[in-house]
């Protein structure tokens, strides 16, 4: 589940009755308004059409079309191995043992050109247009190299075949030289690109290794035995001190995958089950399990695409389940109490499956290849009849577990039936009767309507007063709604809470009546208080939406409001708000730094724009010390430590260097006490790591550097930036400002310095709630499109979604401990 942030909402605006222009061009329109682009000239002028967009998304796309590649060679049986790896500035390496990109030359607009070349920067060019090469291949358009290459600052390729290794180098989609043979190789072959994404392009230009590690752990698990690395040279293994790196190799395939995607979930049989065959030209796997949960899970790939629209192979697994189980359930007598056959619903309650087929060219419904179109939905049911059929006779003590879910889950079907019938009847359900407490808009056209669910009576009844009556309805919600997680569909029903919102969404609920078509409100907004239960509330109501009405998700329906955290009023001047700790700083940055200058110890004076740049390195300095001072207990001795250099991982093979990094750090510290309490010693002890510790007035005080905390990922980067921080921070200076001087001791206290002068005069208001606010404040705030802020919820990674949902809102206390336990120290915003 991912958020997207959008300040202000986009609406087409009218003037005059016609569409005002939004680009501000002359009208003319004639031959010399026609540009032709050449291909590479096309990307960097339109990426988002090859790439989806210049964000983090395409951003990472990039690795992906790499990737897929290599896992094109692997499908076609000639490697076996890829490794990924991101590097300290961002750039990429994709490193495969397959063939290696062709080298021999080809006639292009009668120019001898090697093939390689050719690949790298033509569009459509490649090997994936017939089945000689490539049988089966995801890439079947020939752009994603030649994008990737265009939209990089540089990219270099190195390939191995033919006994040698062949070099070319590339800028912007243009080769900076001739590709040419650099050595000999024995018995190597395959095919290595770095490249480095053009910043002049992208938004997003810093990588996120679990979105990649995602992608990659997918990948290895749909092509059994496949070798997939992925290295992190940005960080350091908390347990090694090398670069951090995931090693993703499944010999059990989409099976593993299956056990993966229930972690955390009490499953109904201990193995999934497996089945694969190849058919009429169709290579099909299928994996499933049954967990003891209400929803159901239920992926499908062709050719390595996930194709989140689903399409024929996926009808073709669905109605072959829903057959075999009823044959199998009448072949075993368990239908006696059952008046008609289970439904698709009924069978898939509870079920985690994988299916994924590769053929040779596909046919897709749409560029983003959401949905498969090849007639194979025969293939597949024929497929999942035969060996669905033989597992269930060979294994009946596993059938009864799956029928009898399934029984259970048609008489909660029947029992949620009578429920929804007698809800209508109350008249909740029923879209002619809204419900009492809901305070509509009076706009009828869906897209320009929005519905705000506030927490809570009062913060309801202030947003009632503040909002647009035309556009804006609102629906307050009492307290904590149900946890749909653990709750059956007929026990959801029964819940007035979430039968009020089912009614005002005006989409209906349940498999046979939920229509997002009808949805009465294109934008559905959760408005929590900034603390604990509110943000306990908005996770129940993102669990509702996700596990019931997902496709609003798809759709783009649903946001979470911002609502500021502070309100700044300086005199006389108009309040301001901000909406988190990150604005306030900003804030007292621009108003401390008007007139400070910061003294170094060696006198150099830094002010204006060199000590802005200075300051915003200091927090990037305290963020990394934060974590750390969690785990050692003051933040002065862990940032004195970086100072002194002893947060080396170095240090961990090199006593003496060890003993003498924490005398510095002892010392350091004494230098900054005062002199009755200059009382530190630093030494290290065997088995535990760096201490320093003193006595202070009877009372002692220890702190610890131990193994783990000097391979983080934190003490690496502050320990790369050590010669930085002593040139600065040496020896203690002074910011001075107005008529105030402070000492500055490191990036912490130039920090506070800077924000405490910010503050100064100012009125600081921190809102718990929505209901401290006037009605005027939160239509100023939170409800005026022209000003809010509002994030859009969607869905980036659907297994991850679903692994978190299940593990924070599921039924197992295990796995939510072990979650609470890993990110305990990383928490923001602890509301205690």
């Amino acid at each position: 589940m991912a958020t997207k942030e959008i300040t202000p909402i986009d609406e087409t605006k009218e003037k005059n009755g016609k569409l005002s222009a939004i680009n501000g061009g002359n009208g003319d329109y004639n031959a010399d308004s026609i540009k032709v682009l050449g291909g590479m000239e096309a990307v960097r002028k339109r990426p988002a059409m090859y790439i989806g967009s210049t964000g983090e998304m395409g951003l990472h796309h990039l690795v992906y079309e790499v990737v897929d590649n290599s896992v094109d060679e692997a499908l076609a049986g000639h490697a076996d191995k890829i490794e990924a790896t991101i590097h300290l500035d961002n750039s990429i390496t994709v490193v495969d043992n397959g063939r290696g990109i062709p080298v021999d030359s080809m006639e292009i607009d009668g120019e001898k050109v090697p093939a390689a070349q050719v690949v790298m920067t033509k569009l459509h060019a490649g090997g994936k247009f017939d089945s000689s090469s490539y049988k089966v291949s995801g890439g079947l358009h020939g752009v994603g190299v030649s994008c990737v290459n265009a939209l990089s600052e540089e990219l270099d390729l190195e390939i191995w075949r033919d006994g040698f290794t062949w070099e070319q180098t590339y800028s912007k989609g243009e080769p900076t030289s001739k590709l040419k043979k650099t050595g000999a190789v024995k018995a190597k072959t395959g095919t290595k690109v770095h490249f480095l994404p053009d910043r002049s392009i992208f938004t997003a230009t810093e990588y996120n290794f679990d979105t990649l590690a995602q992608r990659l752990r997918e990948l290895a698990f749909l092509n059994k035995g496949l070798e997939i690395t992925l290295t992190d040279e940005r960080s350091t293994d908390a347990k090694t001190g090398e670069a951090k790196r995931h090693e993703f190799k499944y010999s059990g395939g989409i099976a593993e995958f299956i056990k993966h995607l229930n972690r955390g979930k009490s499953v109904l049989h201990d193995k999934p089950i497996y089945m694969e065959a190849e058919r009429d030209g169709v290579a099909m796997e299928l994996a499933m399990q049954y967990n003891d949960g209400y929803s159901e899970t239920v992926f499908s790939f062709a050719n390595n695409i996930n194709t989140v629209d689903g399409g024929t192979h996926l009808s073709g697994f669905r109605t072959s389940l829903t057959r075999t189980i009823n044959y199998a359930g009448q072949q075993l007598g368990l239908f006696k109490d059952v008046k008609e056959n289970l439904t698709g619903d009924d069978v898939r309650e509870g079920l985690v499956a994988v299916v994924s087929v590769k053929l040779s060219q596909p046919q897709f419904e749409g560029q983003t290849k959401g949905k498969l179109n090849s007639d194979i939905a025969g293939v597949v049911q024929a497929f999942v009849n035969e060996r669905l059929g033989a597992f269930f006779e060979q294994n009946p003590t596993v059938a009864r577990k799956i029928i009898n879910k399934a029984i259970e889950a048609a008489r909660a079907r029947e029992a949620a039936r009578k429920a929804r019938d007698l809800t209508r009847r109350k008249g909740a359900l029923d879209g002619g009767g809204l419900p009492g407490k809901l305070a509509d808009c009076s706009e009828r056209d869906p897209m320009r309507c929005e519905l705000y669910l506030v927490e809570g009576e009062s913060a309801g009844g202030t947003a009632k007063q503040g909002r647009d009556r035309r556009t804006q309805a609102i629906l307050p919600l009492k307290g904590k709604i149900l946890n749909v997680e653990r709750a059956r569909f007929d026990k959801m029903l029964s819940s007035a809470e979430i039968g009020t919102l089912i009614a005002a969404l005006g989409t209906g609920i349940g498999p046979e009546d939920f229509d997002p078509e009808k949805a009465r409100y294109h934008r559905v907004i959760i408005m929590t208080d900034a603390d604990v239960d509110g943000s306990h509330i908005r996770t129940l109501l993102l669990t509702f939406f996700f596990r019931q009405m997902a496709s609003l998700i798809d759709k783009g329906f649903l946001y979470i409001a911002q609502p500021p955290l502070y309100r700044l009023q300086r005199g006389n001047a108009k309040a301001v708000y901000l909406k988190d700790d990150t604005a306030l700083e900003a804030y007292c940055v621009d108003a401390a730094l008007r007139d400070a200058v910061f003294t170094q110890h060696n006198g150099v004076e830094r002010g204006g724009l060199d000590l802005r740049d200075l300051l915003e390195q200091a927090r990037v300095h305290r963020r990394w010390l934060q974590p750390l001072a969690g785990k050692v207990g003051r933040i002065e001795v862990v940032e004195q430590a970086a100072i002194a250099g002893a947060l080396s991982s170095s240090l961990l093979v090199d006593p003496n260097r060890a003993i003498a990094a924490a005398h510095r750090t002892a010392e350091r510290l004494n230098l900054l006490a005062s002199e009755h309490e200059r009382l530190w010693q630093g030494e290290v002890i065997a088995g535990e790591g760096l201490v320093l510790s003193r006595i202070r007035q009877g009372v002692a005080e220890r702190h610890l550097i131990d193994a783990a905390l000097l391979r983080s990922s934190e003490a690496h980067r502050l320990d790369a930036d050590g010669e930085k921080l002593r040139e600065v921070y040496d020896r203690p200076g002074t910011f001075a400002a107005r008529d105030k001087t402070h000492p500055i001791t490191g990036p912490v206290s130039l920090v506070e310095a800077v924000m405490e002068l910010g503050r100064r005069g100012v009125e600081v208001q921190r809102y718990k709630g929505l209901g401290e606010m006037n009605p005027e404040q939160l239509w100023e705030t939170t409800l005026d499109p022209e000003v809010r802020s509002l994030l859009q919820v969607k869905i980036s990674h659907a297994d991850s979604a679903e692994e978190t949902f299940s593990t924070l809102m599921g039924d197992l206390v295990e796995p939510r401990r072990d979650f609470i336990q890993t990110n305990a120290l990383s928490v923001a915003n602890l509301d205690v």
